[in-house]
């Protein structure tokens, strides 16, 4: 019984726990969910709601798409800067959606949970663009499952609206640049002790 309560968890044979809170870190009910949200109590993940004001969804806008994009450029660079002081960062996804429990959301992976920690409890004394920014901890480890497969292709029916995360992208030059960046610290630096501390020496490494 425990084996099969442990294969079916967070699925949506899982009638204790939410499938969408385990998948995408949000659910669309919120505290009126009928199942749990287990909020992880460690995480490469962490989870800062409504922190992208989007200007597309501002009816004041009057921002071109290039100036929108160049808008998001400079949002997702600097999100990315500020957590690599926290650790080496694997991921940045800022959701393009516009429902209530995933607009504005962005989810920053580490590769290490103690890094994940560290900068969950230092935003949480922070505030960005004028307003006080909110952390916590997101079970999301993998982006395949918790973004939408048809936004990226043949183009999603439900749009802003669906309760899979729509990735906003940052600019290919962008992307590029910050991945150059990352790869040229990394060499810097040199390799990481904790990566050496938890691979296996030759005393213990399994002979053939």
């Amino acid at each position: 019984m425990a084996n099969y309560l442990a294969s079916i968890f967070g699925t949506e044979q899982d009638k204790v726990n939410c499938s969408f809170y385990y998948k995408i870190g949000a659910c669309r009910h919120g505290d009126r969910c009928s199942r749990k949200h287990v909020k992880p109590s460690y995480s490469q993940t962490i989870l800062l709601p409504n922190l992208y004001q989007n200007p597309q969804y501002d009816p004041k806008n009057r921002m071109d798409p290039q100036q929108m994009q160049l808008h998001f450029d400079a949002f997702y660079e600097d999100i990315w800067c500020e957590m690599c002081t926290f650790g080496l960062v694997e991921e940045v996804v800022v959701c393009d959606n516009n429902n209530d429990h995933l607009i504005g959301n962005v989810y920053v992976r580490f590769k290490y949970e103690e890094d994940a920690q560290k900068a969950c409890d230092s935003c949480n004394s922070r505030w960005y663009a004028g307003r006080p920014i909110y952390c916590e901890l997101s079970p999301v480890t993998d982006f395949r499952e918790a973004c939408c497969r048809l936004n990226s292709g043949e183009g999603c029916v439900r749009g802003g609206f669906c309760n899979f995360i729509h990735r906003k992208e940052p600019s290919q030059a962008l992307e590029r640049e910050l991945d150059m960046s990352t790869r040229k610290w990394l060499q810097e630096r040199g390799r990481d002790p904790r990566s050496m501390s938890r691979s296996p020496t030759p005393e213990n490494r399994k002979r053939y």
